[in-house]
């Protein structure tokens, strides 16, 4: 009698086998295991090397100008981690003329949570310094500072007047380049920023709504 049964010739099952299934499985693993890494070192780079920030206002002009994208180091005056206010450890102080990125203490004078806010100065006064703000003049030590980079419109405010007074140790004294149109530290309750907040020092404009001619402008 022959035998009616299918006869088994050996060829692969169709559809995928448990194997493909764990192969697939662990390549997506793998993937995503990357790209969390990458994404993790992306996050502790912008919060400890380099980040990118965008002018919001004029205060800065003709320096700066809104629109401008600048990139600003974080790495210039300290180290700080991710989500952490104030840097871990400072191994440089700002100069003189330095633009420097901050956060400083909410002002109880301001509508605004300041200490959720990135402003952007130039660094006028270092610790120790006496400083002084009179119309278009700016005085350390009671020398004139040469300042070939404000601007005034009306030949100085008489809200923005200042001083004398010492810096304590420890901290800075900033002001905008455009002087009648920036809140700074002449207007602050307290008008002296811990260096420990200062996040980096601008370095260079990227882009630029302004005009592409201003891409690649080194900051002084």
């Amino acid at each position: 009698m022959a035998d009616t049964s299918p006869s088994n010739t050996g060829s692969s099952p169709k559809g995928p086998t448990i194997e493909t299934a764990r192969n697939d499985f662990s390549e997506i693993l793998s993937f995503l295991k990357t790209l969390a890494l990458f994404l993790a070192a992306a996050f502790i780079l912008r919060a400890s090397v380099v980040e990118a920030f965008k002018i919001p206002s004029l205060s800065m002009y003709p320096t700066l100008k809104e629109g401008d994208h600048i990139l600003v180091s974080k790495l210039s005056y300290g180290f700080r981690l991710p989500l952490i206010t104030n840097s871990i450890f400072g191994f440089a102080e700002p100069h003189r003329g330095d633009i420097v990125v901050f956060t400083r203490p909410d002002d109880p004078r301001s509508p605004e949570d300041d200490s959720a806010i990135n402003i952007i100065k130039r660094v006028i006064g270092l610790p120790g310094e006496k400083v002084e703000v009179r119309e278009t003049k700016v005085y350390i030590n009671d020398v004139p500072l040469d300042e070939p980079y404000a601007h005034y419109d009306f030949d100085g405010i008489p809200d923005g007047n200042f001083g004398p007074a010492v810096i304590p140790a420890g901290h800075i004294f900033l002001m905008g380049d455009n002087r009648d149109h920036s809140k700074d530290s002449r207007f602050w309750t307290y008008p002296f920023l811990d260096i420990s907040r200062v996040k980096g020092r601008a370095l260079i404009i990227y882009w630029s709504w302004a005009g592409l001619s201003r891409i690649g402008t080194l900051l002084r």
